[in-house]
């Protein structure tokens, strides 16, 4: 009988006090192995499931350094073999039986076993799971476990990509319950206590069957604002920002001694998206029309500085089909105006744009509604919450247009899918992601989403704004921390301090 390690969960009622928050003023004081490294977050978990809604938060803190996959996406966007000792693949591509490590043990003490497996990745795949990899698992036919250490996958078609998407599989005891506020996992930490609206704490595993954690303690110190984040470094109660929201406040830090500013390689595309099943957003004109009325270079300015860049489409310089297609939509109002003639709205017309309440979403919008105005379009921003936005937009596509920013690599595929929430539907989109998940070859694939690539920057099938930049700040007597910013994850069993 498998036991379930139990998550303390203290609910707290108010938000971070910065002045009072655990660790004030401490973040420096602890060195070597028993040192407590304190990071900064806008990402607080809504809870703590991978499948059931936690959101960007539960990547950051919890993938990789309490749950593990059977595979691991490196900093360097590299997968390598994690929980998985060896696989191997049939001549077809349709069957993959994968053998695990022998040697480990979830938190809870029970071994790690196939059935783990296969019951972490059907919860990915469910019909009521909430997992953004939910549909490029949808290939898998059957799972069979012929022994405790072998997985066999049985896939309907072949799928290039099935070893990097199980990276994205956190594997979870099989016993476990309530995972949306308790964990068991097999990772180098265990989570010690979470104070909603406050911290989450991670402690060093002892018992880990890898290379220990090179600190003591982790915690994550959340914040609603960037300005009180950087507050918090400044200060000393943090010692790292995992991910910089407020470039204003980095000549803070440029040019001094006791911080070191990363610009990484980022994945995170801010996008104005569509919903495409609905008018005026269904006419690929219009939403052309819009992508070229909005001054995209000043907006990056204005918000970023000399950070971030501009793409043209859903594909940053990091994944390997990238072209540069900032062009095919150019500023330019004029032309803006012609398409929207030509679409049948030569007076404009109005939509709701709904806007996450968090940076830098609300100061976008603003933009967005001062630019389209100018060529007869009115927006009304509507600013609702994280969750707000989870069940309106992405469940119910209950949206005209809305602000996101999506943090994955690879992810031009959900184009592919018509019933992804913005809705677009274009078939040779289709076939080609299809075709490209079966492509034999990677140069095959690369060639095949290249087209996907050029074909949604010329149906406008979104706006996409601008690419983040990855600014991680931290404490100069602080390193080994992750630069780049791939998917949200943030590993911490190497940082140490002096």
């Amino acid at each position: 009988m498998k036991r379930q390690l139990a998550l303390t969960a203290t609910i707290a009622a108010a938000a971070l006090v910065l002045t009072g928050c655990s660790g004030g003023g401490s973040a420096g004081d602890e060195g070597g192995a028993d040192a407590t490294i304190n990071i900064g977050s806008l990402y607080e978990p809504q809870n703590l499931s991978n499948t059931g809604g936690g959101g960007q938060g539960v990547t950051e803190a919890l993938s990789g350094n309490v749950y593990e996959g059977l595979y691991k996406l490196t900093d360097d966007g590299e997968v390598e073999p994690l929980l998985a000792a060896d696989d191997e693949v049939s001549e077809d591509g349709l069957t993959y039986t994968i053998t695990l490590r022998d040697d480990v043990e979830f938190h809870s003490g029970d071994p790690l076993t196939a059935a783990d497996v296969k019951s972490s990745v059907e919860a990915v795949t469910a019909e009521d799971s909430q997992s953004a990899r939910k549909s490029s698992l949808d290939v898998i036919d059957a799972i069979e476990t012929p022994d405790e250490h072998t997985v066999v996958f049985t896939l309907s078609q072949r799928s290039i990509s099935f070893i990097y998407n199980l990276s994205y599989v956190s594997i979870v005891n099989d016993a476990a319950t309530d995972l949306k506020t308790s964990v068991d996992g097999t990772g180098p930490y265990t989570l010690d206590e979470w104070k909603r609206g406050s911290t989450l704490s991670l402690t060093r595993w002892d018992d880990y069957w890898g290379d220990p954690a090179k600190n003591a303690e982790v915690v994550f110190h959340y914040f609603t604002d960037a300005t009180s984040q950087n507050n918090a470094l400044i200060s000393g109660q943090i010692d790292i920002i995992t991910s910089v929201q407020s470039p204003d406040a980095l000549s803070q830090f440029d040019g001094n001694d006791d911080y070191v500013v990363n610009d990484g390689s980022s994945t995170t595309k801010e996008l104005l998206a569509f919903n495409d099943r609905v008018e005026p957003f269904d006419n690929a004109l219009v939403r052309k029309a819009v992508y070229s009325a909005i001054d995209r270079e000043k907006l990056l300015n204005s918000i970023w500085g000399d950070y971030g860049q501009l793409i043209g489409s859903m594909v940053p310089p990091t994944d390997p089909w990238y072209v540069d297609l900032s062009d095919v939509n150019p500023y330019d109002p004029e032309l803006a105006k012609d398409e929207l003639a030509e679409a049948g709205y030569a007076d404009g017309f109005s939509f709701t744009l709904d806007t996450p309440s968090y940076d830098p979403h609300p100061a976008v919008a603003e933009f967005l509604k001062s630019e389209l105005a100018k060529v007869g379009i009115t927006v009304e921003i509507n600013t609702i919450t994280a969750d707000e936005w989870y069940t309106k937009v992405f469940q119910d596509r209950d949206f005209e247009a809305t602000l996101q920013e999506h943090v994955n690599d690879r992810d031009v595929v959900w184009y592919g899918n018509p019933d992804f929430y913005w809705g677009y539907d274009n078939a040779d989109v289709q076939k080609w992601v299809a075709e490209a998940e079966q492509a034999k070859t990677t140069d095959e694939q690369t060639e095949l989403l290249t087209k996907v690539n050029r074909q949604i920057a010329e149906d406008a099938a979104s706006v996409w704004l601008y690419l983040y930049p990855q600014i991680v700040v931290a404490a100069s007597d602080v390193s080994g921390y992750p630069v780049n910013g791939l998917n949200s994850q943030f590993y911490a069993y190497d940082i140490v301090k002096k």
